[in-house]
């Protein structure tokens, strides 16, 4: 009956009035809210596990070693609301990554409708390849996290204790697979945009020397260590695929220009024209119909007319 309620409602091309759209916006922002806090609370049960597998790649001290520069840290919480607010955040971030493939269908399902059939492919292909890309950068952070950690730990000094906070250990674990999965989408975001007409495949060409570049930099200032391990780890696997995309914009263009010469041309750039003079046909005879029936006759009032006209002199 609801559903047959909603069909009634739509206008006759087919189109949902704004009280339709605001109540359907309303049912599936439930749904995704429903879909995070379930995954939230079973994150809250096992809160404890996931602490630890996020900090393990942190050289915790054994039981009887204390923690002198380099050779360990202790994991700890400095505040008495620390335990209660990094257990919350923690259980959150679980539970947005976890469900987020419920509430970006629900996102993708409400804005569907309003979509030309291209888009959608596009969309379709974007959302496929992004998730795996995504996931190959953040197990690759997490694999380059030991390495990071203790070369940072490395750097205290004889005498000092490592004394590390919980939630900082965390943050800077979700900021390292966060921004090595961001990283891996460089490349689709380039594939989308060639797709779309933008940029095309000689123009990405032509940027390589300073991608590279500023891939490397990349590379080393969001990977604190001194040995170049961490930065090649992230800069090498976005090069090649930075000259993946670039490979696949060059044969989309140019299957684009067989279909189209054309396709690359700027909005003010003009086509190459054709100024070779064609022969001209022969010119055919054609007779003019007569407009009124009194020039069919040639009479008008009793005057005499001639092709149309009264005066024949």
């Amino acid at each position: 009956m609801l559903k047959s309620a909603r069909k009634q409602e739509k206008d006759p091309e087919g189109r949902m009035p704004l009280v339709e759209h605001l109540r359907e916006l309303r049912n599936r922002l439930a749904k995704g809210l429903l879909a995070v806090a379930a995954v939230t609370i079973v994150a809250l049960v096992y809160s404890e596990e996931l602490m630890q597998f996020l900090t393990k790649s942190v050289p915790t001290c054994a039981p009887n070693v204390t923690s002198n520069g380099g050779n360990c840290a202790i994991v700890s919480f400095n505040t008495l609301m620390a335990p209660f607010s990094t257990t919350i955040q923690l259980s959150l971030t679980t539970g947005l990554v976890v469900a987020s493939p419920v509430w970006l269908y629900q996102l993708w399902a409400f804005v569907a409708p309003g979509l030309h059939r291209n888009e959608k492919k596009y969309t379709y292909a974007f959302v496929g390849a992004a998730v795996p890309l995504f996931a190959a950068g953040a197990y690759l952070a997490y694999l380059i996290l030991p390495i990071s950690v203790k070369v940072l730990i490395s750097l205290t000094p004889e005498g000092s204790a490592n004394i590390l906070s919980l939630g900082d250990v965390l943050d800077f674990t979700l900021r390292m697979v966060l921004v090595f999965g961001l990283a891996f989408e460089l490349p689709l975001v380039l594939v989308m945009l060639n797709l779309t007409g933008v940029l095309s495949g000689r123009r990405m060409a032509g940027w390589w020397r300073g991608v590279i570049m500023g891939v490397f930099v990349f590379g080393a200032v969001i990977t604190p260590t001194t040995d170049p391990v961490g930065m090649i780890a992230l800069a090498g696997p976005i090069t090649v695929l930075y000259f993946g995309a670039v490979g696949f914009s060059l044969l989309n263009d140019r299957r684009r220009r067989r279909g189209n010469p054309d396709a690359e041309l700027d909005d003010d750039e003009a086509s190459a024209l054709d100024l070779a003079p064609e022969p001209v046909g022969a010119v055919e005879a054609v007779s003019a119909p007569r407009a009124l029936p009194e020039q069919a006759t040639g009479e008008q009032g009793g005057a005499r007319r001639l092709n149309g006209y009264d005066d024949i002199t």
